[in-house]
């Protein structure tokens, strides 16, 4: 989310605050999320323990690992599509964008959806983690390719078919 917050030069990028910034809130939801999985996993303070028994459902787990993410997805991309349609006035790069929401749609579908069938056809042998990491990927490469059309950089460069000089 503070990467969406960065485009708008709130904060220089690549400064010392602004990737400390990131730094810092990646460190505060992994340790976050790791205690809650370890407490959980091994009882060390006996807190979660309501959650081993019955369906074996950890809330604040879930919060972490599952619901922020998709939290702050969202709010980068309605960062990204503010900066993009009112800021540079272009439209071209929400097609990228739209198509990195897509895919990465569709790896979730995978994940959540269709990986049951698969797994049930294929004996447990293979699940939709494979198809899901696929699309994930998918989707990184065309953030990557939204944020190189609204960069001033030369980038990618161009291939040509001569040598190197």
């Amino acid at each position: 989310m503070l990467n969406g917050i960065v485009g708008f030069q709130l904060l220089e990028d690549g400064t010392p605050l602004s990737l400390g910034l990131i730094l810092l809130s990646a460190a505060a939801l992994f340790i976050g999320t790791g205690y809650i999985a370890l407490d959980t996993a091994f009882s060390y303070s006996g807190h979660f323990d309501s959650s081993l028994g019955g369906a074996n459902r950890n809330v604040g787990l879930y919060v972490l690992y599952q619901l922020a993410p998709l939290v702050f997805l969202t709010a980068f991309f309605i960062l990204e599509t503010v900066l993009v349609l009112r800021v540079l006035g272009e439209k071209k790069p929400m097609l990228y964008l739209a198509a990195a929401a897509l895919l990465f749609a569709i790896g979730q579908i995978f994940q959540y959806v269709i990986s049951t069938h698969i797994c049930s056809g294929t004996n447990g042998k293979i699940n939709g983690a494979l198809f899901e990491t696929l699309f994930t990927l998918l989707a990184v490469i065309m953030t990557w390719v939204f944020w190189s059309s609204i960069t001033e950089d030369d980038w990618p460069m161009p291939v040509t078919g001569g040598t190197y000089t």
